[in-house]
């Protein structure tokens, strides 16, 4: 038989669930920003009420906010293009290894016609990551073999995802990047890029 608490004991026991939620709720965030509200209250067996009113009082902003923070953060070390050529928002960078983006994509994108997304965004997405993860001066790209696994409609959201899997010499490297929308691959592609400058300067 379950010994009746106080209304104190109550209290107590509310209190310190409500600190452990929120403790995880950051260990969450601090691991992965752009998880959203309600991948959240799922992980948490909360409401999205509750996460939102939980990151106003631990002053976390929403994952607009801090998916904007971090591209800024990334953006700073960009140096083989201008960081505003980059398409979509650069998530991750870690300069002559990988490098992650996000392209939400939109009507003004599709064909009017078939209501799909343009293949032309989708490699431009591509194409700026694979420049952008090279830890050069300038880059261009000399080769693309590429590959469409599937029709993107307005509103998803491609991550494209590059890494560096083979240099050849000191200025030229083959990117792979691989983008998905929903975790479904919808395009992959290898990438021969050529470093203008000398790597690892500055």
């Amino acid at each position: 038989m379950t010994p009746h608490r106080t209304r104190k004991e109550r209290e107590n026991m509310a209190a310190d669930s409500k600190q452990k939620r929120r403790t995880q709720l950051k260990m969450y965030l601090e691991n992965n920003p752009f998880l959203t509200d309600e991948v959240l209250a799922d992980k948490l067996d909360v409401s999205v009420q509750t996460i939102r009113l939980d990151r106003a009082v631990l002053d976390i902003p929403d994952v607009r906010e801090r998916t904007r923070r971090v591209a800024e953060e990334n953006y700073s070390r960009v140096r083989s293009i201008n960081s505003g050529e980059i398409v979509g928002q650069l998530l991750d960078l870690h300069l002559g290894d990988t490098a992650t983006s996000l392209l939400e994509t939109n009507g003004d994108m599709a064909f009017e016609k078939t209501n799909i997304v343009r293949s032309h965004f989708i490699f431009a997405q591509a194409e700026s990551l694979a420049l952008a993860v090279i830890d050069a001066d300038v880059a261009v790209t000399g080769l693309a073999n590429i590959k469409y696994k599937k029709q993107v409609k307005p509103g998803e959201k491609l991550l494209a995802e590059a890494e560096v899997i083979r240099r050849k010499g000191d200025d030229k490297c083959v990117v792979l990047v691989e983008s998905a929308s929903g975790g479904e691959e919808v395009f992959r592609g290898k990438f021969v890029v050529f470093a203008l400058g000398s790597e690892g300067d500055g």
